[in-house]
């Protein structure tokens, strides 16, 4: 669109103050402004002030009918030890059959962390010091060798970390990754507005503008290109992960086989909740829809029930963002239409923005709103949506906060009692606590073993065995 027309539509969508101090710009200013202009839909930065600012989006949720959504238990929860079975010969034919995608949700920077940085450069595991990007390299490289067939990896950054993320992939050299299956691309942006639906500018040359959420990664697939990626290689099944929990198994067969023998569009992971109070979401029932009710949604009274059979919470089944997609599916929330568009939520922020005059303005208290997409309300619109269970330990301890919990010291001790269990179930025995934390410190490469199995064919192979102590890192 042209300069001129890209101004003329601010005008008459009432947002001409975005340009009131264009005249006074150099070029570079002047680009940089219409370039963020571009990015926005002012047809839906409109409805969405209409609808989540002026209209009564405070309005009690509704949480009539809700019920606890039925899940697959483990087989030594009960599961049906058959049926995982054949999910994961599924998963495994599928994975060297090269159907599979992995994809990272990474657009964040290490700030909670006291990090200056991508959260993926974060360095996490014990002995090594691994960044989280080299962690789920190491995987993905792991997993196409004992499948036989390299997997395309793509990862979605920001417009704050993208060329510090693409930088340090090079400068580690992909990290043993084809460049070629390393698919970087940024997420989509939305203005914030002020209670008015007034855009806000952040400084006179460039519009405040934030990321649009994980559940914005639908539409970046699809706008970036990265879908039909995916279509010319074959790639029908997308592993989705988000970047600060280095436990996951980022291809996990049996999950894949489970997705794919139920023709499920999006397939899910649960934990048992530990507590009531955690800070998951849940996965429900309602109006027999499978959704997701974020923990600080869900009315305590309701997370705090138990079944009168078992003693468990009622509403155990927590939701720690793990999927497996369909790419058609993906392109089908992408391109929206009728009632299948993913729904923005609003964000009450405090946003540094400029006055009328143009002066710096450092609000003490929120003073517009930012609209984000959470990923899960797609749930409700997937075909034959699955749910699994996983263990706790073997998929999920992300680093989020700098110290206490989900920290990068609890998540280091979770990778130290992964190792531990690995290496006592091969009988190499190692001395822990009552957690199960060893007394010394040791460190697996994904390279050597990602999960149980792999562990276990790895070890049993070596001739010899290493001495198990303290600063073992096997490879």
């Amino acid at each position: 669109m042209a300069t001129t027309d890209i101004i003329e539509a601010f005008k008459r969508a009432g947002q001409g103050h975005v340009f009131a101090f264009y005249d006074e710009l150099d070029t570079a200013a002047r680009e940089h402004l219409l370039a963020d202009a571009a990015e926005i839909d002012l047809d839906e930065t409109a409805r969405l002030h209409r609808t989540l600012v002026a209209g009564n989006a405070s309005a009690a949720l509704n949480f009539d009918g809700l019920t606890p959504a039925p899940y697959e238990p483990l087989p030594e929860n009960g599961g049906d030890a058959a049926a995982w079975a054949a999910a994961k010969t599924a998963g495994e034919d599928a994975l060297r059959a090269g159907r599979v995608a992995a994809f990272v949700v990474a657009g964040g920077q290490g700030t909670r962390l006291g990090y200056d940085g991508p959260k993926g450069t974060y360095p996490v595991t014990p002995l090594k010091k691994k960044t989280l990007f080299q962690v789920f390299a190491e995987k993905i490289r792991a997993a196409g060798l004992h499948y036989g067939k390299p997997i395309h990896w793509f990862i979605m950054t920001s417009h704050v970390n993208h060329a510090a993320t693409e930088a340090f992939f090079k400068q580690h050299d992909w990290f043993g990754l084809s460049p070629s299956r390393v698919h970087l691309f940024r997420q989509g942006r939305m203005p914030a507005v002020d209670p008015n639906g007034k855009i806000l500018l952040e400084t006179k040359s460039s519009i405040a503008m934030s990321p649009d959420g994980h559940g914005g990664s639908l539409r970046a697939l699809q706008r970036s290109g990265a879908l039909d990626i995916m279509e010319r290689e074959g790639i029908d099944t997308l592993s989705y992960f988000q970047v600060d929990n280095p436990l996951i198994r980022v291809i996990d067969p049996a999950f894949i086989g489970w997705h794919l023998l139920r023709r499920s569009e999006m397939s899910s992971k649960m934990i048992p909740k530990a507590y009531a109070e955690e800070k998951i979401g849940h996965f429900c029932i309602q109006n027999n829809r499978l959704v997701v009710v974020e923990y600080s949604d869900l009315p305590m009274a309701l997370q705090k029930e138990t079944d009168p059979a078992t003693g468990r919470l009622r509403f155990i089944a927590g939701s720690i963002a793990i999927h497996i997609l369909d790419t058609k599916f993906i392109r089908r929330m992408a391109a929206g239409g009728g009632d299948v568009e993913l729904p923005f939520h609003r964000a009450d922020k405090k946003i540094p923005t400029i006055d009328a005059a143009g002066n710096p303005v450092k609000p003490e208290k929120p003073n517009g709103v930012k609209f984000e997409m959470f990923v899960f309300d797609a749930v409700p619109h997937a075909k034959n949506p699955v749910i699994i269970e996983t263990l706790r330990a073997n998929d999920f301890s992300p680093v989020k906060n700098a110290a206490g919990l989900d920290s990068p010291k609890t998540c280091c001790e979770d990778q130290l009692r992964q190792f531990a269990r690995w290496l006592n179930a091969n009988k190499a025995p190692v001395e822990t606590d009552a957690t199960g934390l060893p007394k010394i410190t040791v460190e697996v490469s994904p390279l050597f073993g990602y999960d149980e199995d792999t562990f276990a064919e790895s070890w049993n192979r070596l001739p010899t065995k290493p001495a198990v102590a303290d600063g073992l890192y096997l490879e």
